[in-house]
């Protein structure tokens, strides 16, 4: 049974049939009808077997983590296949693209681990990969198609297309373009050219064309009715490509084999065939990928929370447990592998296993794959991800308040200290974000700000004097290692010995070195802490309950 693909698409007549598997061929639509017999194509195809793939985002905003996702899926197809991944920036919008976006893509890209074959800081032989810098090859095309036949300039004004439009909404019939100016007389057309005349161009459909179909990787067989399509416009009056243009030009000329994207260009992928066929270029392989939805099943959004990738990266989020995790919207690797590697999903990659159903994201299953990253990452790794975050905070041994280069410093001269941190937290903690504020205790030296509840609590009374006092009587033992398990040992007896519950004294000896009830493991905070800086910390508590 035929139903629509996407819930906003200009064509109802999309279809897909659900049972008809994708296959390894290229689809292309019907043969056009009065196609040019001495036109050849726009390049040579791309060598037998090898494949080659792009991401193409545009440089308008942080890199989404929907989009951080089709990266990933281009990525892993193109490693999986040893083949090409291509990063294109689609900065043909001059009102939002920006350098700095540019970077940030790039950036985010780095950040997950992703590297590219072609593009921007890599190069490569069918440059340049900034679509700004293609303008020349967009004019060759448009001559081309023109040459041929298959262009033609409309010289309809905005408010001239908006009436008719309307016009026809009116009277529920085809709304798009009536090709008013289809067969204006070309001499006609080039005197008002010349003139200067504001006019678009346009491509010229030919007429007796069947329907458009394709071939998708992930739905199926997708055909839409030729009648719902118009002559759609290729350049704008400013000389601009449209997306639908520029798009089939360069995949054209990088050799594109597959098209991996979101399925909100469905509706732009029946246009980009007639494009193809206009020029006489091969139609590569499509694969469209359901949206990402958010947990409650709406479009995601921020006030979902973080949507970019730089967000999650500045949350705490591990990059290898991020791509993981973005992988896993939409694809799996046998349907009950949640964790794998980067190099796991480029060997496993393939459409076979990606969803046609939307995916959502679930931040608390985040959470937890980047949790179990995080306990299998080792001391050392865990220390080097979290120096951002230790710098942020100024967390340098004995001193709060350290300039970053003061941390960096310290962290080198005390490698194995800041290792102690990792076993203390990494059971506790679900990101990078987390630790600073449950170490802070670790690095103040002699003193420790106390929670004052905690110490209404466990402070106060002979009991806690006198648990206090034996404890320090025991710490003070110069012989006894400053080790967390013979700390252990040794306190472990007192509470036997002074008749008292052990919970009365760890409590007490927990608020007076850690600064309230709630912290890390006692006795291995104890032994980060120190024995100076712990023993005067409990003999200033123990002014306090007295």
């Amino acid at each position: 049974m035929d139903q629509s693909l996407h819930s906003d698409n200009q064509y109802q007549g999309i279809s897909q049939n659900p049972a008809g598997a994708a296959t390894s061929e290229s689809a292309t639509a019907a043969a056009v009808v009065g196609q040019a017999a001495e036109s050849t194509s726009l390049v040579q195809p791309a060598p037998t077997g090898k494949v080659r793939v792009r991401f193409a985002p545009s440089p308008t905003g942080h890199l989404h983590v929907g989009g951080a996702r089709t990266a990933i899926y281009n990525w892993a197809f193109a490693r999986r296949h040893q083949g090409s991944f291509i990063l294109r920036i689609e900065d043909t919008d001059p009102e939002r693209s920006t350098p700095e976006h540019t970077a940030q893509i790039i950036r985010s890209l780095r950040w997950l681990g992703l590297d590219w074959d072609e593009g921007p800081e890599a190069g490569g032989e069918l440059g340049p990969y900034q679509q700004t810098l293609r303008f020349h090859l967009y004019a060759e095309a448009l001559k081309r198609l023109r040459a041929d036949g298959r262009a033609y300039p409309c010289f309809c004004t905005p408010e001239e297309l908006t009436s008719r439009r309307d016009a026809a909404m009116t009277t529920q019939s085809f709304s798009g373009y009536d090709r008013c100016c289809r067969d204006i007389d070309p001499a006609t057309a080039a005197e008002r050219i010349a003139a200067g005349e504001a006019h678009t161009w346009r491509l010229k459909l030919p007429l007796g064309h069947g329907p458009v179909s394709f071939a998708d990787e992930v739905f199926g067989t997708v055909t839409v009715p030729f009648e719902q399509l118009d002559d759609f416009i290729l350049v704008r009056s400013d000389g601009s490509p449209t997306y639908n243009f520029a798009a089939v030009v360069d995949d054209s000329l990088m050799q594109v084999t597959h098209v991996i994207r979101g399925d909100d260009h469905l509706s732009n992928t029946p246009k980009q065939i007639l494009v193809y066929e206009a020029l006489g270029a091969e139609v590569p392989h499509f694969a469209h990928l359901s949206m990402i939805l958010g947990a409650d099943g709406s479009r995601l959004s921020k006030r979902h929370g973080a949507t970019s990738v730089e967000a999650w990266r500045d949350e705490g989020y591990l990059p290898s447990a991020l791509l993981n995790y973005l992988a896993l919207l939409g694809w799996s690797l046998d349907g009950e592998t949640t964790l794998f590697t980067a190099t796991e999903l480029c060997e496993n990659f393939s459409f076979g296993r990606v969803s046609r159903n939307p995916a959502r994201f679930d931040t608390a299953k985040l959470d937890w794959v980047n949790a179990s990253y995080l306990k299998e990452i080792g001391a050392a790794a865990f220390i080097d991800a979290l120096t951002p975050w230790l710098q942020q905070s100024g967390l340098a041994r004995d001193k709060l308040g350290a300039a970053p280069e003061a941390v960096a410093a310290s962290i080198a001269a005390n490698r194995q200290w800041y290792e102690g941190l990792y076993p203390l937290v990494v059971e506790r903690i679900k990101s990078l974000d987390e630790v600073a504020e449950k170490v802070t205790y670790l690095f103040s030296g002699p003193d420790v700000e106390l929670d004052q509840k905690s110490v209404e609590k466990c402070l106060t009374g002979e009991t806690a004097a006198l648990a206090l006092g034996q404890a320090i009587g025991v710490l003070e033992n110069a012989d006894l290692p400053w080790e967390h398990q013979a700390l252990e040992n040794a306190l472990r007896a007192l509470p036997e010995q002074l008749e008292i519950k052990p919970k009365l004294l760890f409590q007490a000896i927990r608020v007076a070195a850690c600064g309230n009830m709630v912290s890390p493991p006692l006795f291995e905070s104890l032994e980060l802490i120190g024995r100076e800086n712990s023993l005067s910390r409990l003999r200033k508590a123990a002014e306090l309950a007295v």
